[in-house]
């Protein structure tokens, strides 16, 4: 990212102290950093300066020009806390809304189709951590920064440390997930790939773990492999699993702790994909026909 020179480095100093206070996540201060200088890049001149109809004018520029809704309000968002707690002038901003964004229903895969994209993950790595994403609903972050110590097949759970939200929770650990693992953890150790306490999926460099952009790369490949045409990514896999759960029979409110979700509403939307559970449900129309 190219830092514009109306950004000034005092301000970036400033805003990167307040955001650490705050304890903000990585990306979320790399997204707002964007954000601003984003500003920065249209106005030609400090941020200090902007006046609430330059702000309406840069927003209307971002609509006009194509920018996505969800970025869109990433930037608004960004432009809120800086001139909200940064700059201490909320009468900037306050007339800037958010804009509404199209939900699509989440792409899921079938049981067969599911089927046919883990026979086609052969590696035991790789298979072990796209296993991870399907058969626990783990989101690709959070499966790359899984530790060794994470497993417990004692008590068949899988411990996320500081996942979205920075919340710690347990995912579930099923036998068949665990026998994935194992072949990974024998695999790897014969190779010397893995350190004793390390990552459970390390990169190259088995100091660092394996990268999100480089599993995602591979569950591409993988669904390509497995003649899957739909667009499949890592979230894909925790779609499906919530889905299929769904479709078993699983409470829903035991779903929403497995993902982790803070809201009920979240987990929701899966009952829109379930589609084994609507093939259950008589239309109305149906009852017409029934003779009593």
């Amino acid at each position: 990212m190219n830092i514009s020179p109306y950004f000034s480095a005092p301000l970036r100093q400033r805003i990167n102290e307040d955001m650490i206070m705050r304890k903000l996540a990585t990306k979320t201060q790399i997204a707002y950093i964007r954000g601003v200088n984003k500003l920065c890049e249209h106005l030609q001149h400090p941020p200090e300066t902007t006046t609430q109809e330059e702000l309406r004018e840069f927003q209307l520029f971002m609509v006009n020009h194509g920018v996505s809704g969800m970025t869109v309000n990433a930037t608004l968002t960004a432009l809120k806390f800086l001139f909200q707690i940064t700059l201490d002038k909320p009468e900037v901003i306050a007339r800037i809304c958010p804009v509404t964004v199209a939900r699509k229903l989440p792409v899921v895969l079938s049981l067969e189709e599911a089927k046919r994209f883990m026979a086609m993950a052969t590696h035991p790595k790789l298979k072990a951590a796209l296993a991870v994403a399907y058969g626990a609903g783990l989101r690709v972050s959070e499966v790359v920064a899984l530790k060794v110590s994470d497993i417990d097949s004692k008590r068949m759970v899988i411990r996320v440390e500081q996942g979205k939200g920075s919340r710690d929770r347990y995912a579930m650990l099923s036998p068949v997930l665990l026998e994935h693992l194992r072949n990974w953890w024998r695999f790897a150790n014969q190779q010397g790939q893995m350190f004793e306490g390390g990552w459970l999926f390390p990169g190259l460099n088995p100091i660092d773990h394996m990268t999100s952009r480089h599993l995602s790369r591979v569950c591409k490949q993988t669904a390509s492999a497995a003649a899957i045409e739909k667009n499949v990514s890592m979230h894909t896999l925790r779609h499906s699993f919530a889905t299929h759960l769904l479709e078993a029979k699983v409470d829903i409110r035991v779903i929403q702790v497995l993902l982790g979700h803070a809201q009920l509403s979240t987990t929701a939307r899966y009952t829109q994909v379930a589609t084994n559970l609507l093939k259950e449900v008589i239309s109305p129309l149906d009852f017409l026909s029934i003779k009593h």
